[in-house]
């Protein structure tokens, strides 16, 4: 027995280095008890996570659950990655307003072939699992589906926040739509997953899964679901190529550490949580001893080295900071930059309230309507025209007394007051710049 147990570190060791970075157990006291029960026999537990090759590439978003996956695979239990070569087909409805049109076989064919080359850029290649769901759903008779059809109802499917409201709005939902949290549930009935891993937005999708085992006479799975990490642009929009945020696990060295040290500091830390096998200690020492830049540029080369070389991500670092100086050069800031006096009450954006979105620590913050504020310092025609130059990429925000800009997307503008009656913010769009003295008081 205790050369068994010997092959697992302790539960609550275990558990500790699982939780990070994870939103949601469900049920905490069932995943103690299996991991218990796998140090005890020494049989490591089955931990699927399922994707569907919707897309060719993979980016960091998807590499949150991935490393999750991982954690579990340090751990010495059974990783199984999961390509939806069927449910791939019908298209996962999470999140969705309208049907997905589905994807045709070859293009899935495809893109699974490049999901096995990209998931082994985290997991261990000798000891990992990959299957695909339609070696059980290809042989499904009809009897077997309707079978399968007959362990959900429909009012439990339309309690689905998504369904419910294209419910509520009278928007088509297609039956093979419905279908797909029970295909998804299915999966885990195949596999007889122990632990089941996904993004928040699959928890309905994962809690399907726990249900049908119960109805097949299985165990449980527990649910472990991540976050969903945000782009690395200003704005709360989650990482997605369409969106034009996301890094590729793919991309170029150099493209991927410019990326990242354009975040901000605050999502720096998330990232670090996110995208990083650092333990939680070591982040918090992080952020207590290290300078943001130098911690920043520290996780830039973390990542970069995971999914290329050291090589690369030394040499990515000695590229950016080249660049990064000529840049400042060319973009350095006239002496004489003009200074434009605003009153807060015109710019302030009315339907946010300074208490809606604190920061953090408390600090206070003000809203202010952005493309009303480039009229007004003569960077714009008219709001419309301000509009158009935000949407475009065009309005860049200096920090005072610095050269760094950051590009902004949104007409409306955070910005941390610290209690003083005076902001400064100086703006660049194109080759004119002011410097926005606002007066808050």
């Amino acid at each position: 027995m205790s050369f068994l147990m010997a092959n697992f570190a302790p539960v609550d060791e275990q558990l500790t280095y699982l939780k990070k970075g994870a939103a949601e157990i469900i049920r905490e006291a069932d995943l103690h008890a299996k991991l218990e029960k796998s140090r005890t026999t020494g049989k490591p537990l089955r931990v699927k996570l399922g994707m569907d090759p919707t897309a060719p590439d993979l980016h960091l978003g998807h590499t949150v659950v991935l490393r999750k996956l991982k954690h579990f695979q340090d751990l010495g239990h059974t990783a199984i990655f999961l390509i939806g070569d069927f449910t791939g087909m019908i298209g996962d409805p999470s999140g969705r307003s309208v049907t997905r049109p589905p994807l045709s076989r070859e293009q899935i064919d495809k893109n699974a072939e490049t999901y096995k080359a990209q998931v082994f850029k985290i997991l261990d290649r000798e000891k990992t699992v990959i299957d695909f769901n339609r070696r059980w759903f290809g042989p499904m008779s009809s009897d077997d589906l309707v079978k399968l059809a007959a362990k959900y109802t429909v009012s439990q499917l339309l309690e689905r926040e998504d369904f419910h409201k294209r419910f509520q709005e009278e928007k088509p939902i297609s039956v093979h739509e419905l279908l797909y949290p029970l295909v998804q549930g299915y999966d885990s009935v195949a596999l007889e997953a122990d632990v089941e891993l996904g993004g928040t937005d699959q928890k309905f999708n994962l809690l399907v899964g726990r249900e049908l085992q119960r109805a097949y006479g299985l165990e449980s799975q527990v649910v472990l679901t991540t976050p969903i990490l945000e782009g690395w642009r200003p704005g709360p929009e989650k990482m997605s190529k369409s969106l034009d945020n996301a890094i590729g696990i793919q991309e170029p060295p150099l493209e991927m550490y410019a990326k990242l040290m354009a975040i901000s500091d605050d999502r720096m830390w998330r990232y670090y949580e996110l995208l990083t096998d650092v333990q939680t200690a070591e982040i918090e020492k992080i952020k207590r001893e290290m300078h943001p830049m130098q911690a920043k540029k520290d996780l830039a080369r973390r990542i970069v080295r995971d999914f290329h070389s050291v090589e690369a991500a030394a040499k990515a670092a000695e590229d950016w900071a080249k660049l990064r100086e000529r840049e400042l050069q060319r973009d350095k800031l006239p002496d004489d930059i003009d200074e434009v006096p605003v009153q807060y009450q015109r710019v302030r954006h009315e339907n946010v309230k300074e208490d809606d979105a604190p920061p953090a620590d408390g600090r206070d913050i003000v809203w202010v309507r952005l493309d009303r504020l480039l009229v007004i310092c003569g960077l714009a025609d008219s709001v419309t025209d301000a509009v158009r130059k935000i949407k475009a990429s065009s309005v860049e925000l200096l920090r005072p007394g610095s050269d760094r800009g950051e590009v902004w997307r949104s007409p409306h503008l955070p910005i941390i007051s610290q209690g003083e009656p005076t902001i400064r913010l100086p703006i660049r769009v194109g080759k004119k710049t002011k410097e926005a003295v606002i007066e808050t008081e």
